[in-house]
């Protein structure tokens, strides 16, 4: 198949291409090791290296949307018009912006559209302004397929716009050569942490959204009764989020996404922080699979795919907005650190789904949604 990809640059505070990072990178990128012909266009909000990009066997375009926003925008719509009819199949990502476009130009141009909800937009800013919102939720109604990023959020797709088919649950995987089972004194002697502590923390959004407070909060509650506990804590927070001027907690700033697998397998026990609201029930944060690749025990916030997911084992759970209920789980995991996790997909497999939706949708005489 000939396959178009539109999305922005930037996502998850990473850039898709100078940093070869995540879902939109990595999906195209096995698409075309499958023998399609992949083409990407992006939109970059901030200034980088424009023009065409060759990404292993995809070739991608990159725009400046310049400081005159509406400009960037129109020349990537208008570039992504060409590419569409060039197309068979197009694959719309990265948020409702590029969903609507992709929709839209399927309808013109004739060719279906799979549109990727890899996050509630529904909750942006965005998505939530007038006839933004209404072409939102037009673009999901019409789109020929629906890529979403976790079961509940599937669910919740079906149920809310009426979609009864053509939903698919596309999750995240994460990458083998970078995430896998690490030497626990090398990676602490890397990151300069203790080497014969227990060691509890998380990284990511360190964000009072997410309830990553109630990680410091369990920790300064244990930290008398455990002499030797400590906190790594790493990624970007918000401006308020306070970080006790404690020795046994250390704070590692932003890691670099190369070292992030030596953080996890550095970890006796990792923590997932979320509220139950609606992106902690929707979501299915990516380093669930990182962690469970690194084979570093796990504790998650009981909400929805964390709790589907660990429905097996409810003592690697604990209530969200609960800190006593996090020291609970805290100490329970410490004297339990079995793994025997499943063996997580790869961006490989994840992409093999992605193809039979597109293989059926190209298939001469599929009828397209009205």
């Amino acid at each position: 198949m000939r396959i178009l990809v539109l999305t922005k640059r930037q996502y998850m505070n990473k850039d898709l291409i100078d940093d070869q990072f995540g879902r939109f990178r990595e999906i195209p990128l096995s698409l075309s090791q499958m023998g399609h012909e992949v083409t990407g266009l992006c939109l970059s909000y901030a200034y980088r290296n424009k023009g065409w990009i060759k990404d292993g066997l995809v070739k991608w375009k990159s725009i400046n949307a310049s400081s005159i926003k509406i400009f960037g925008l129109i020349r990537f719509v208008v570039e992504a018009l060409k590419l569409t009819l060039k197309s068979e199949v197009v694959w719309a990502c990265s948020d409702s912006f590029y969903g609507i476009i992709g929709c839209l130009l399927g309808r013109l141009c004739n060719k279906p559209v799979v549109f990727d909800i890899y996050d509630n937009f529904g909750e942006f800013y965005v998505a939530r302004l007038p006839l933004l919102k209404q072409l939102y939720h037009w673009a999901i109604r019409h789109s020929d397929a629906i890529t979403c990023l976790s079961k509940p959020f599937a669910r919740f797709i079906r149920d809310q716009y009426g979609r009864s088919e053509m939903v698919f649950p596309i999750e995240f995987a994460v990458r083998n050569d970078l995430f896998k089972p690490l030497e626990k004194r090398v990676c602490r002697e890397m990151l300069k942490l203790p080497h014969h502590a227990t060691i509890i923390g998380t990284a990511g959004g360190l964000y009072k959204i997410r309830e990553a407070h109630l990680l410091i909060d369990a920790f300064m509650d244990l930290k008398d009764k455990y002499s030797d506990l400590h906190l790594a804590l790493a990624g970007p927070r918000d401006l308020d989020f306070p970080i006790p001027n404690e020795p046994r907690i250390h704070d590692l700033g932003v890691l670099k996404f190369e070292k992030v697998p030596f953080f996890w397998s550095s970890l006796d026990v990792a923590v997932i922080c979320y509220a139950a609201d609606s992106y902690g029930e929707f979501c299915f944060p990516q380093k669930t699979r990182e962690i469970m690749a690194c084979d570093t025990p796990v504790i998650a916030a009981r909400v929805g795919s964390l709790k589907e997911l660990l429905k097996d084992h409810p003592d690697w759970l604990y209530t969200p907005s609960d800190s006593k209920s996090l020291s609970e789980a805290i100490e329970k995991r410490l004297s339990d650190l079995s793994t025997g996790y499943p063996m997580p997909p790869t961006w490989f497999d994840l992409a093999s789904t992605l193809e039979n939706i597109m293989l059926k949708l190209t298939k001469p005489g599929h009828p397209r949604l009205t």
